[in-house]
């Protein structure tokens, strides 16, 4: 997650309209979902609604789950600027991508 949320960054120099990366970020996504819908995290409304329709017609499944400010409030920290991981048992996949939400403010992401 640290290696990937420092690609965020890194890529922010090359000014891209978005950015697809494609990561497991925790099981949490297999417990959600399961085996049969991939899960979908993004920054943009159109972003989301295009990867939709490419899952749907390659028949690869996808489920779009939220970013949102109030899942913020779980990757605050007493040792760190931020966290990078929730509580155990908490939104994991959710909290993964909401941490890396908070370095791609410059693009829209998924």
């Amino acid at each position: 997650r640290l290696i990937l949320c420092d690609a965020l960054t890194y890529v922010e120099r090359f000014k891209p309209a978005a950015v697809i990366d494609i990561a497991t970020l925790t099981g949490a996504c297999v417990v959600a979902l399961g085996e049969v819908n991939s899960g979908l995290f993004a920054t943009d409304d159109e972003l989301a609604a295009e990867l939709l329709r490419a899952a749907a017609l390659a028949v690869d499944p996808a489920w779009r789950l939220p970013v949102q400010e109030d899942y913020q409030e779980q990757l605050k920290s007493n040792f760190a600027d931020i966290a990078n991981i929730g509580p155990p048992g908490k939104a994991g996949a959710v909290i993964a991508a909401c941490f890396l939400a908070r370095f791609t403010k410059a693009y829209k992401w998924a």
